[in-house]
């Protein structure tokens, strides 16, 4: 999909597909096994049950495995984020022998993230799990996340970028839902309830603390 774009598909087998803005998959449909990687981006997977081909989805060394479920999987340059909202995903590592990670277990609501080489799993309220996932509906949601890691989401979908000037900012606490292409008024909105100033142009707007 390109920049600020969501695309849904249904593949040969009858699964969904949702795909971020900037994401691409490759699909490998096989008798007994369907493979999907992640090249780059975030995808959402609503699979059919097919208890006799297991849909795998590989990215950045690890691969996420269900029957029947719906999951996502996002990759940035340091990380993989796997959120299940349906069913359970089999979290393993495609590295060999003694380095690789056990296999993890993950039920709805959870949530892994792989950074650095070490596995970390939250346990959420299904609703929050859901959140994670809600940009298909182009709402980006937050709880008590640093402006920061908002300004990133918006970055995802958007050629105009968000740029936090100074720590200060970037450690303001957002809490809400956001439509992701109307990041005018979500400056509008922090001017408003926060201490922040905005500068904008063309290619960005600058967030400073005030």
């Amino acid at each position: 999909s390109s920049l600020g774009q969501v695309r849904n598909f249904t593949l040969a087998d009858g699964s969904h597909a949702i795909l971020s803005s900037d994401s691409r998959i490759e699909v490998r449909l096989q008798p007994h096994a369907r493979d999907i990687t992640l090249v780059r981006g975030e995808a959402i997977f609503e699979v059919a049950k097919d208890p006799g081909r297991p849909f795998t989805v590989a990215a950045a060394g690890y691969r996420a495995i269900a029957v029947g479920t719906r999951y996502g999987v996002r990759r940035d340059a340091a990380n993989l984020r796997v959120v299940v909202t349906e069913g359970t995903v089999r979290l393993e590592s495609t590295a060999p022998g003694p380095s690789a990670h056990p296999a993890l277990l993950l039920p709805a609501g959870s949530v892994a993230l792989v950074r650095g080489g070490g596995v970390l799993v939250r346990s959420l309220a299904l609703a929050q799990a859901r959140d994670l996932l809600d940009w298909p509906s182009g709402m980006l949601a937050f709880r008590d996340a640093p402006l920061s890691e908002v300004a990133a989401e918006f970055n995802r979908y958007n050629a105009r970028k968000l740029v936090v000037a100074d720590d200060a900012a970037a450690a303001l606490r957002i809490g809400g839902s956001f439509r992701w292409d109307n990041e005018d008024g979500f400056v509008r909105l922090l001017e408003a309830g926060f201490p922040v100033r905005a500068e904008a142009s063309a290619d960005r707007i600058v967030l400073h603390s005030r």
